[in-house]
């Protein structure tokens, strides 16, 4: 297919992610004082169903925010954050704040907006870009929702890029997963800038 990477672009993509899911751990163990393990990410190519019967497992309930990014020369997609819901009770504790003072939905898209901003932003600065967001969306209960939900999505798409992260912290027995979704359109441009990349190198 005319949008899949080639061996060398595939590459070049994962090295950009690897530092950008770098820092952003780092972020996030410095936020919450423990260490953050990483997982090698996974990069996929995946239709619009094959992505809702991917995230739609066995769970019985899950939370999931999502959030629109956009850069420039056609650079956009979505963030998704995946939460079993025992691990987003425990959200409260990791980030300190005291019983009552925020709304699980309120601590969701606050630890949401750590990692997928400082993900994004260190993945932009690292292909000259710059990125701009959408507000961050909860989610919940995703079972028969997910699918709803991608068909809402700011951009139309029928195959996107998948990129796979897991975030564990490990002393509180905590993990998280990071989707990122880029539509077939503008995987044109960002094997475009990856092939920029690769030419200066």
């Amino acid at each position: 297919m005319a949008y899949e990477l080639n061996e060398d672009q595939q590459d070049c993509l994962q090295e950009l992610i690897n530092v950008a899911m770098g820092q952003a751990s780092d972020q996030l163990a410095r936020y919450l004082d423990t260490f953050v393990f990483l997982t090698v990410p996974s990069i996929d190519l995946v239709s619009g169903k094959g992505l809702s019967d991917s995230l739609e497992t066995t769970e019985e309930s899950m939370a999931m925010v999502s959030q629109g990014f956009f850069g420039y020369e056609g650079i956009r997609g979505e963030a998704l954050l995946v939460y079993k819901h025992e691990d987003s009770d425990r959200i409260g504790d990791l980030l300190g704040y005291e019983p009552d003072e925020l709304s699980v939905e309120e601590q969701l898209i606050d630890i949401s907006s750590i990692l997928t901003t400082t993900f994004l932003n260190v993945f932009a600065t690292q292909i000259e870009n710059q990125m701009s967001y959408s507000a961050p969306k909860l989610i919940s209960e995703m079972q028969g929702k997910l699918s709803e939900h991608l068909k809402q999505l700011s951009f139309d798409w029928d195959m996107a890029l998948k990129v796979n992260i897991n975030y564990q912290v490990t002393d509180y027995s905590f993990n998280c997963e990071m989707v990122l979704l880029i539509p077939e359109a503008a995987i044109e441009n960002i094997k475009t800038v990856i092939d920029r990349i690769l030419e200066e190198y």
